[in-house]
């Protein structure tokens, strides 16, 4: 029997969610003298970079780095630099608390476990929780030091305890980063103190910040904490944005050195249309232009954009015959629903196409994937995604395959 792949282009324009086919406490992370080998053409080089953006809408950025991703389906509403190189100062903490969160999921760490204060914990510079030398410090206690008071001495502390080293654990960083899609980055340390070759991208920071959103929901609420109290010090979140009730920016992490700017890896749920929205900022000039520059991207990336549904998971897009089965012809369809982050103010036509084999075989398991859909967007790019049966079909016995050859 001869086969062949069939293809199918329907067009789609889509309109608006309708489819037709056709404070804080002063954040210096490092003594200015530890940035002397550091490049700083990685964030003056980027500054001279355009933001592009989705809807092909002109905008402009005081940050040298950005990237603004909407969480449920990846798209990218706006970028500047977004796979150049730059230091990701104290952002580096949101992979120490995945390491964290990671090995409490796996039982392997719980809040019960307590950490010995070394010297090179207690003697680190920069932003500190004023962990004790010597003494034993329980890991909720560091979970909240890293999360809330940016702890460089409690990142040594829990890099010591799991690996051994903080040398060994930043091997151990590098070895997640990669399982975890990021691929631009390397970890010299537990904090982000600055070291010429600890850097990152835009790109692998929204990875990172998506990835610990959705690998560890039970823990990520650290991240939304205001204040925390240590040893007898009150100390306060430096993401200013945390409160915010217009946005409900509910955490990640800030950063900053002289050397990499003020940055801040930020995440926001919109509480009209539930949609979260994740931010990468780094270059800014202070603490107060990473915070207004945080709240304009996100409420520019709420109100230009929408979520909506092109297909539906077990409905059927296109009928495929079958040959020798109990039916002549089954659905196929997505095996989950595609969702599409578009323009609010115009249609964004999309095209949509479907390739499988044909005749398909008898027998045919639902689920089963038989061929694919490929969306392709007004720029040119595109997105590919399984296409499988809508239900079982039976291989016919041997008089209804007799029938079936006479043309019952």
């Amino acid at each position: 029997m001869l086969y062949r792949w069939s293809w199918l282009t329907v067009g789609m324009l889509i309109v608006t969610g309708a489819f037709t086919f056709a404070a804080q406490a002063q954040e210096q992370d490092v003594p200015v003298n530890s940035e002397a080998s550091l490049d700083l053409s990685l964030r003056t080089a980027a500054l001279t970079q355009p933001v592009t953006t989705a809807d092909n809408s002109a905008m402009e950025t005081p940050a040298s780095h950005m990237l603004l991703v909407d969480y449920d389906t990846g798209t990218i509403l706006a970028s500047k630099a977004p796979d150049a190189r730059m230091y990701p100062s104290s952002m580096t903490k949101i992979m120490t608390l995945y390491m964290i969160f990671d090995r409490m999921k796996k039982g392997e760490l719980t809040l019960a476990n307590q950490f010995t204060v070394s010297e090179k914990a207690w003697r680190m510079q920069g932003s500190k929780m004023f962990v004790p030398l010597g003494e034993q410090v329980g890991l909720e206690d560091i979970i909240r030091g890293i999360a809330i008071q940016s702890g460089n001495d409690a990142c040594i502390v829990i890099a010591e305890g799991i690996a051994g080293s903080e040398q060994a654990f930043a091997g151990q960083m590098n070895d997640t980063a990669k399982k975890i899609g990021m691929t631009g980055s390397n970890f010299v340390d537990a904090s982000g103190w600055p070291h010429p070759e600890h850097v990152t991208t835009p790109r692998d920071l929204a990875v990172l910040g998506t990835a610990l959103i959705r690998d560890f929901p039970e823990y990520y609420h650290y991240l939304a904490e205001r204040e925390y109290s240590y040893n007898g010090i009150r100390q306060f979140n430096r993401n200013l944005l945390l409160g915010n009730a217009a946005l409900k920016v509910d955490g990640i992490k800030t950063g900053h050195t002289d050397a990499a700017g003020y940055g801040i890896v930020l995440s926001a749920v919109d509480p009209a249309t539930k949609r979260r929205l994740i931010l990468v900022l780094n270059g800014l000039e202070s603490e107060a232009a990473r915070a207004q520059e945080g709240e304009r991207l996100l409420q520019w990336g709420f109100r230009s954009f929408d979520n909506a549904v092109a297909f539906k998971a077990g409905n059927g897009i296109v009928n495929a015959p079958v040959w020798m089965g109990g039916v002549k012809e089954l659905p196929l369809g997505v095996a989950s629903d595609v969702k599409l982050t578009l323009p609010k103010t115009a249609a964004a036509n999309v095209k949509a196409s479907v390739s499988y084999q044909t005749p398909l075989i008898a027998p045919v398991k639902a689920g089963q994937e038989v061929g694919k859909l490929t969306l392709t967007f007004a720029d040119n790019t595109t997105s590919e995604f399984p296409l499988v049966a809508t239900a079982d079909v039976e291989s016919l016995g041997f008089f209804g395959r007799i029938g079936r050859v006479l043309g019952m």
